[in-house]
């Protein structure tokens, strides 16, 4: 009597898989809804909607992708100017930091993928809700501003990898030219699928791999030192930039949104708890596996640049830009010059993170601002607010190395500041009853919330921190002063404002607060 039982299972199961990247649906919200990837429950189609279905390790693999294209923003060339740069300055010190916040980067991620996957929908379509019009605005205004200055980082460091690849034949600003018209080539493979998309981001993510492993071989770090720095906590005052630096590269405002968005881009009914909790146990593994292959390639290059220039004269004038001649003078060039492994990861991790900047774009203009445009005009469009500013970068600062690198580290800083902005918004979101419904963070996961609520009140120390350092550094009139702090007024205001709706606070606190501060309504 069995037998045929697992005959019928096992046809079933051979007509699910042949069923499985088949399309579904027409819509105008990029990836997340032009696709829906369907992920049957094989020979358990029969267990009631309300319970797990068993571990499966070809789930696992149909659920794999949004994590690893999530996982590009910690790969950015925003960040491995971070890496260099702490490696350079402050040696093997940070890398538990670095570890860490890798760390705290994952438990957002997965809050983000927990909303997308329960509610349907990404944080910005709910923000576009939860917020009234003024401060919907706002939050789309910082979420731009964001975006467009890692859209700098990216594009910029694209363009610098393609002038060490073609020897200084192409310019900085033809190079940025090439990297804008190259992520319309690679969007243009999503009308091949969703599964298609995600490969070539693999062939990039194992590419910027290879590259950092390469180098990291070629430096033979000391393994004493590195293990080290990753198991004991060190921070001194003349590490404290480089280690915000380390934090702000790390958690990206854009990257909130992205992945609320991108785990949508499989077929999952939010109204059958137990398919929600079977994508979420496989987002979770593979998110957890994303970032880890994602610190294990900033640990490359930190540990690189650690080796070879820490205590050198080098250490403070190293940035993006002249990272790959220093390279070369330290390490030679053999049969395979390092500056063209260190091109060739960088120009990887250029072109990835673009793609994945445009499509946080995309995802965060059409959420806020409603709106519904063809999928090829939307990415002109968003493409258009990166490249014009880039353009002007890289024309002015073009023959100036080391101010093109204090641009980038001040864009890590900007996004910095920025997080609260997407950070605060999720965690109100995912707490609320409302919306989440059973898979709210309530009580069984107070735990869970308290982390990252911690994380998120860092980060605004951190920030209160970066804008104490830049007050006292670059503020030196009393009219530049003014505005400054009215400035630091408005962003502390409404930082207070959304955590004024988050039900995180006290009531007796939050009813001292003026009057619409408090305000749940529209």
């Amino acid at each position: 009597m069995s037998s045929p039982s697992r005959e019928e299972a096992s046809k079933e199961e051979d007509e699910e898989e042949n069923r499985l990247l088949e399309g579904e649906g027409e819509g105008e919200g990029g990836a997340a809804a032009e696709e829906k990837i369907l992920v049957g429950d094989f020979e358990f189609d029969s267990v009631d909607d309300s319970s797990v279905p068993p571990f499966s390790w070809k789930k696992l693999w149909l659920f794999t992708g949004p994590g690893f294209l999530m996982s590009i923003a910690f790969l950015d060339p925003g960040n491995l100017e971070g890496d260099l740069q702490a490696g350079a300055i402050a040696g093997y010190s940070l890398l538990w930091l670095l570890m860490w916040a890798t760390f705290m980067g994952l438990l957002i991620q997965l809050l983000s993928a927990r909303l997308g996957v329960a509610t349907g929908r990404h944080l910005a379509e709910l923000c576009r809700d939860e917020y009234p019009n003024w401060a919907r605005l706002v939050l789309w205004f910082m979420a731009e501003v964001a975006l467009i200055g890692a859209d700098i980082q990216e594009v910029i460091g694209s363009a610098i990898a393609i002038q060490i690849l073609s020897r200084g034949f192409f310019p900085l600003w033809a190079g940025v030219l090439i990297t804008a018209s190259d992520c319309f080539f690679f969007l243009f493979l999503e009308n091949y699928g969703v599964r298609k998309l995600e490969a070539a981001f693999a062939v990039l993510i194992a590419t910027m791999a290879l590259s950092f492993a390469w180098m990291f071989g070629d430096a033979k770090p000391n393994g004493k030192e590195l293990l080290m720095g990753i198991l004991l906590p060190r921070l001194s005052s003349k590490t404290i930039r480089q280690a915000v630096g380390v934090v702000g590269c790390v958690i990206m405002p854009h990257n909130v949104f992205l992945h609320s968005a991108l785990v949508q881009s499989r077929k999952v009914d939010p109204n059958k708890k137990g398919r929600v909790q079977e994508a979420l146990n496989y987002y979770s593994i593979e998110s957890s596996a994303a970032l880890s292959v994602s610190f294990v390639i900033n640990l490359f290059v930190t540990t690189v640049f650690a080796k070879g220039f820490y205590g050198t004269k080098q250490a403070n004038s190293i940035g993006l830009v002249n990272a790959g001649q220093y390279l070369e003078e330290k390490y030679g060039g053999g049969a395979f010059p390092i500056l063209y492994i260190w091109g060739i990861g960088l120009l990887a991790a250029g072109q990835s993170s673009t793609i994945t900047g445009t499509y946080a774009g995309q995802f965060i203009m059409g959420g806020f601002l409603d709106l519904r445009l063809k999928k090829w005009l939307r990415a002109l469009i968003t493409r258009s607010f990166a490249i014009v500013p880039t353009i002007i970068v890289a024309v002015v600062f073009n023959t100036s190395e080391a101010s093109l690198d204090v641009l980038n580290e001040w864009l890590n800083v900007l996004q910095s500041m920025q997080i609260p902005f997407a950070l605060i918004p999720l965690l109100t979101l995912v707490s609320k009853e409302h919306i989440m419904r059973t898979f709210r963070v309530g009580p069984v996961l107070e735990l869970f919330k308290r982390v990252a609520w911690t994380i998120a009140g860092l980060i605004i120390v951190i920030n209160a921190y970066l804008l104490l350092d830049f007050f006292l550094s670059e503020v030196n009139s009393v009219l530049l002063g003014l505005l400054a702090c009215s400035c630091i007024a408005v962003y502390v205001a409404f930082i207070v404002y959304l955590v004024s709706r988050s039900g995180v606070l006290p009531s007796a606190w939050v009813n001292r607060l003026p009057k619409g501060f408090s305000s749940t309504g529209n």
